[in-house]
């Protein structure tokens, strides 16, 4: 197996916690959290049909946006990056992990 075919299962592993409240179908909605299809790029807070924590609002009012970076700095520790974040999540400690998750959210080409 090549070291891209590893990194693409890597972060598709990542991301079956995910699965729970979030899809990457983008017609695929009404879940407990937005749905993550081209979230790279997107605004914070930024899916029209869904209705964010306040934090998240405020973020999206200031211009915020997810690039790779943001994205993993938040999958470390969510409600650090966004105080009163209505998201359970914990955060991802390892490293690797959150980087393989950021790859994989980043490349639709891979899922």
């Amino acid at each position: 197996m090549s070291a891209s075919a590893n990194a693409e299962e890597d972060g598709a592993r990542a991301f079956t916690p995910c699965r729970a409240c979030h899809s990457l179908d983008p017609a695929e909605r009404n879940l407990p959290g937005p749905n993550l299809s081209g979230v790279i790029g997107r605004d914070v807070g930024g899916a029209a049909e869904f209705d964010y924590s306040p934090a998240l609002r405020k973020a999206r009012d200031e211009g915020l946006r997810w690039d790779a970076k943001r994205l993993e700095t938040f999958l470390a520790d969510p409600a650090a990056m966004f105080p009163g974040l209505w998201m359970s999540m914990r955060g991802i400690e390892d490293a690797a992990e959150r980087q393989a998750l950021v790859r994989f959210l980043s490349d639709p080409a891979s899922r």
